[in-house]
């Protein structure tokens, strides 16, 4: 079971129509007048972009973009696993995976594959129960689970030490990679990360005036914007049902949080991240119908005591990447677990980074790497 298959994207013709033919047919709910996107995505907007992927975005063209990286699969632990491998001209590179979040997927990092395989031989998965990894396998598919199901990849790829990359949920996954494989992950570079205060009131004192605001932001996070992960965290297969069956349903629930965890300069997902990207991604969660396993992550991670235990302060050198205008991350609370060599701090972007600020993450994750060697 160890085998490494080539793997294409080929979604059938049969496939495309119905996508376009259920767009077409959408039976639109109304909207409480004047909320804008207080409440969720406004009516008006959502409709000119189901128009648009129904009629003017061309799925062929990116299927086409996709398939010029190099794609496998392999089963771990009786999971499909989906990946890119990119090797670099230099065969003495250092080896980078790169893991992204929810709802995230591997065509997040399509804009900076190649500039990294100028100095890494990259590798891109797609995490279990999302996109081209397919449904899982099982239940227990929590973060451990899956950070071993990597450093087993990376085995398999002939790969000793390595660096590795993840934001938002990648990011968590990438920090267990590090203590799983301590003594082959060689370096973790971060962004999108998550960071939580203790209950000592001294986690409070000295706190800068930007420190306080993305702690208020994350105090926001909780109380107004937590919605989705209650109800992925408790009833995943119940939302499954309307996400499966409506491509206007999944297009609402993953372009809100588009619009909520991107640049908040941006007054629009697309104008972060390009309204092609952002149908792309959606477009891999329909085609595959991965809205409901994708969601299970959140009820397996919410029922995962190991997830939410203090733990220990790894040794593994991490750096990690703010964006200012929407990330929460204070240093202090991070380097209680992580050893938090480098911070940099970017004016602009948000949680994904990588198609929002592909030239300032690459060139991040190359000046870390670079102390590293």
């Amino acid at each position: 079971m160890t085998e490494i298959k080539p793997f294409r994207i080929d979604i059938s013709d049969a496939d495309l129509s119905e996508l376009r033919d259920r767009l077409r047919r959408t039976r639109w709910s109304g909207e409480v007048p004047g909320a804008g996107w207080s409440r969720g995505v406004p009516v008006d907007y959502l409709k000119g972009l189901a128009d648009y992927w129904a009629d003017g975005y061309d799925w062929r063209g990116a299927e086409a973009r996709l398939n010029e990286f190099p794609q496998f699969t392999t089963e771990i632990d009786g999971q499909n696993i989906h990946f890119v491998h990119v090797r670099s001209a230099r065969e003495d590179a250092t080896p980078l995976l790169l893991l992204h979040d929810w709802p995230g997927s591997f065509t997040q990092f399509t804009e900076v594959v190649e500039p990294l395989s100028r100095d890494f031989h990259v590798i891109v998965t797609s995490t279990p129960g999302v996109g081209f990894s397919g449904p899982l396998s099982g239940p227990g598919w929590n973060t451990g689970r899956i950070a071993g199901a990597f450093v087993e990849l990376m085995a398999r790829l002939g790969y000793d030490r390595y660096g590795v990359q993840g934001g938002g949920g990648g990011a968590w996954i990438a920090a267990e990679m590090s203590r799983q494989a301590s003594d082959r992950v060689v370096g973790v570079h971060l962004n999108g990360l998550v960071t939580f205060p203790s209950d000592d009131p001294a986690d409070f004192a000295g706190l800068t005036e930007g420190e306080q605001e993305r702690l208020a932001r994350l105090q926001n996070f909780r109380d107004d914007m937590m919605g989705f992960n209650v109800i992925q965290s408790t009833r995943p297969q119940t939302l499954a049902y309307g996400l499966h069956d409506s491509p206007v349903g999944q297009l609402a629930w993953i372009t809100e949080k588009f619009k909520e965890w991107t640049d908040a300069a941006a007054d629009l997902p697309e104008d972060a991240v390009g309204r092609d990207h952002l149908l792309t991604n959606v477009s891999v969660y329909w085609f595959t119908g991965t809205a409901g396993s994708s969601a299970n992550l959140y009820y397996e991670m919410a029922h995962d005591p190991a997830a939410w235990a203090p733990k220990e302060r790894g040794d593994v050198p991490v750096a990690v990447a703010v964006a200012l205008t929407t990330d929460v991350a204070v240093r202090r609370f991070a380097e209680r677990e992580l050893d938090v060599v480098r911070w940099t701090e970017f004016e602009r972007g948000g949680n994904f980074l990588s198609l929002e600020q592909p030239d300032l993450l690459v060139e991040d994750v190359r000046e870390f790497f670079q102390t590293l060697s």
